[in-house]
């Protein structure tokens, strides 16, 4: 029997008041029976809903995890390491004929002070030629150098001794009491070198400067050298000093490149590392 044929049937027998309790059992039933079908679409409804609710839910956890996965499997950032991972020994990176010629009759260099000579080393000479009644001559020598470490968070070492180079030269540039300052690049000396020049008044004379910087790869070298006649001695010639400087500075440069130092690196990535603190700006003369 259809659905409709029953409510019919119900419409039916209850349109008029029963007249025997067997009419009213029946009516009753057929009640309950109606009722009971309305219910189940709405049940079937509810339980859909539910059912959807619950799978949304899945997918958004799935790809929560995804997300999360993903991110841990990020690699950890790189910077290309730096080429040399050590210094010469400051005080031996000029031969002996190089120091006889520059500082005549020097004492031993005297070493710079430093927490780390693997980052930053130094080394000085002087020298004072007496020539009695005429006077005498100063000279004066240092090396300097200053390499840096490749870190993931400030850059590769060559590009931070690439910045400090830069700034080495303006500092040398901008020397205080500094006159006729004149600056020129310097080729065959590492990757970049410039060398300045300027002369300073003293008290005990006229002193002739010239520095030269250079930049190998992560190691920035800065050589002082000036002289100075005293005592009534006639000055040196400044073009005489710088050639002299010049070639002390690529001897220097040597010095880190050589292979036989075993301060040159195989190359790679670099996890981390900080580069040294920076050395102060050189010392234009000595009195």
């Amino acid at each position: 029997m259809s659905e409709g044929t029953m409510q019919r049937r119900a419409q039916r027998d209850m349109g008029a008041p029963p007249t025997s309790s067997r009419q009213w059992g029946r009516a009753k039933r057929l009640h309950r029976v109606l009722a009971g079908a309305a219910a189940v679409p709405a049940m079937l409804i509810v339980a859909g809903c539910s059912s959807d609710s619950g799978s949304d839910d899945g997918k958004d956890k799935a790809a929560d995890s995804s997300a999360t996965a993903s991110a841990s499997a990020s690699p950890s950032p790189t910077v290309r390491a730096a080429v040399y991972k050590d210094l010469p020994d400051a005080c031996d990176v000029l031969s002996k004929k190089t120091l006889d010629d520059l500082v005549p009759k020097a004492k031993p260099g005297k070493e710079s002070l430093s927490d780390d000579i693997s980052t930053r080393a130094g080394c000085s000479w002087d020298s004072l030629a007496n020539n009695g009644v005429d006077g005498s001559q100063f000279r004066w020598l240092s090396v300097s150098m200053l390499r840096f470490e490749s870190d993931t968070t400030r850059g590769a070492g060559d590009e931070l001794a690439k910045g400090y180079y830069d700034k080495q030269v303006k500092d040398v540039q901008a020397a205080e009491d500094a006159t006729g300052t004149k600056s020129e690049p310097v080729t065959g000396t590492g990757d970049e070198a410039t060398a300045v020049r300027y002369d300073l008044k003293k008290k005990e004379g006229s002193f002739k400067q010239q520095t030269v910087v250079a930049r190998v790869e992560n190691v920035v070298i800065t050589l002082d050298y000036n002289g100075a006649g005293l005592a009534g001695d006639k000055a040196p010639s400044a073009d005489d000093l710088m050639k002299d400087a010049k070639k002390a500075a690529k001897e220097a440069v040597k010095s880190v490149t050589d292979e036989s130092n075993g301060g040159k690196s195989s190359g790679g990535a670099a996890g981390s590392g900080s580069p040294s603190k920076p050395a102060s700006s050189s010392a234009p003369a000595k009195d």
